[in-house]
């Protein structure tokens, strides 16, 4: 199949953004596109993890509708994506997809598909007061100069410490508030967190963040 028919145009200005944001956290990051009938789920990766098991990784879903049914499951890189979004247009909301294929770490680590269980809620103002407390932090103890190992161990210990709040999810990492806020995932009061295996899954009215605990 060489492309993907969005619903509409409101569809693909959704995924443009999504794909600009991702962009913004890694230039030359990678989304993996999974189409099954009319469904198009849209992951990007947002924090590396660590280990065998990717303790720390974070990943964002986007879910859109297709005009048209599709089977595709392919990661493709986030720059070829936008370019084409780019040159998409209301008449024919196509994506086509690109024909180089890529390799990211965070699509091997894999959540479940089932087993999920609702554990709690949380207000997505602590969100973002999260995620900005975190970043002004990693920012301030990674001067310029920094080098690249010590800036990843900081963002590692900053992102996997634990939220402190009274919704339930005990145990839930910081780097979903991360995830969240600079996907653009915090729209409305309050996100819904449930958890499989060792995974959580935050979920707003923007979109899905999950994280390997």
């Amino acid at each position: 199949m060489s492309g993907l028919r969005l619903a509409d145009t409101d569809s693909l200005a959704d995924l443009a953004t999504y794909v600009s944001r991702a962009r913004a956290l890694d230039a030359d990051g990678a989304v993996r596109l999974q189409a099954a009938g009319t469904t198009l789920a849209a992951w990007v990766g947002v924090l590396r993890g660590r280990g065998l098991l990717g303790q720390g990784t974070v990943v964002g879903l986007r879910v859109l509708r297709l005009g048209e049914p599709a089977e595709v499951d392919t990661v493709v890189p986030l720059a070829a994506v936008g370019d084409r979004l780019a040159r998409a247009t209301a008449d024919q909301p196509v994506l086509d997809l690109p024909p180089m294929t890529v390799r990211a770490a965070w699509a091997a680590v894999t959540p479940p598909r089932s087993g999920w269980q609702q554990v709690g809620e949380i207000a997505l103002d602590q969100l973002r007061s999260v995620a900005t407390e975190g970043v002004s932090e990693v920012a301030q103890g990674a001067p310029e100069g920094s080098g690249a190992a010590a800036v990843e161990d900081l963002r590692h210990r900053v992102w996997t410490r634990p939220i402190a709040h009274d919704g339930g999810a005990d145990g839930l990492p910081s780097g979903v508030a991360f995830g969240a806020y600079a996907l653009g995932f915090l729209r409305g009061d309050v996100g819904q967190v449930h958890s499989a295996a060792r995974w959580f899954r935050l979920t707003t009215p923007g979109g899905h963040v999950l994280v390997r605990a």
